[in-house]
């Protein structure tokens, strides 16, 4: 027997891992290997667990999906990841093949299509679902000079920061979290509202639900 594809699940929604964990342990050569609830436990997982494919949502607390798979990508090359999600829009789907993920799912897929996905992007391949349009992503990912979207050019930093107040967390609480002063705090979000041309706390917080790094009911 080959050695199985160790898969390892990320969604802030236990009923949705409990849900995967059951279809994919009824595939043979498949094997979960853990499970996490937002990004930094995920990188954490990463680590310890050694899986060969990650199943990752892009709306989590503390650490969205997006920033997780870029921090994932670049510590661990060998590892893919495969981006379970809801949103079909460009301005999630984009984003998440330019940090590094090797497939976009949505989360109305069949379990036929999932097995499929998993196995494509652990032989090193490429995988868009169904409802993704392959012809936009081909066409943007193309283009030249483009600059990405307005939050592919924030930096890691400004992403957490604005993931945290889009959370409803004060300058202080971001501090606390990212180990950092309460200034630099608030000079991030400072630069955020000017980068973004948002002028006020509850824009970034629309902005970032919009954006999908946080979930309306947050």
């Amino acid at each position: 027997m080959t050695n199985p594809i160790r898969v390892l699940l990320v969604d802030d929604h236990d009923l949705v891992r409990a849900g995967l964990r059951a279809l994919l342990e009824r595939i043979d050569d498949f094997k979960v290997v853990g499970e996490a609830r937002d990004g930094r436990q995920a990188l954490i997982e990463i680590k310890q667990a050694c899986p060969n494919v990650v199943l990752m949502d892009l709306s989590m607390p503390e650490l969205n999906g997006l920033d997780a798979t870029a921090k994932a990508t670049s510590k661990f090359p060998d590892v893919r990841i495969l981006i379970l999600s809801m949103n079909a829009g460009e301005n999630y789907v984009l984003p998440a093949l330019r940090a590094g993920a090797a497939g976009y799912l949505l989360k109305n897929i069949s379990s036929t299509e999932l097995e499929t996905a998993v196995r494509a992007v652990a032989r090193g391949e490429a995988y868009l679902s169904s409802g993704v349009s392959k012809q936009l992503v081909d066409r943007c990912l193309q283009r030249e000079g483009d600059e990405g979207s307005s939050l592919e050019r924030l930096t890691p930093r400004q992403r957490e920061v604005l993931q945290l107040t889009g959370e409803g967390r004060s300058a202080k609480e971001i501090a606390t979290k990212l180990d950092i002063s309460v200034r630099t705090a608030e000079a991030h979000r400072s630069q955020l509202m000017e980068a973004l041309d948002i002028h006020n706390l509850a824009g970034l917080v629309r902005y970032a639900i919009r954006m999908g790094l946080v979930s309306a009911d947050t």
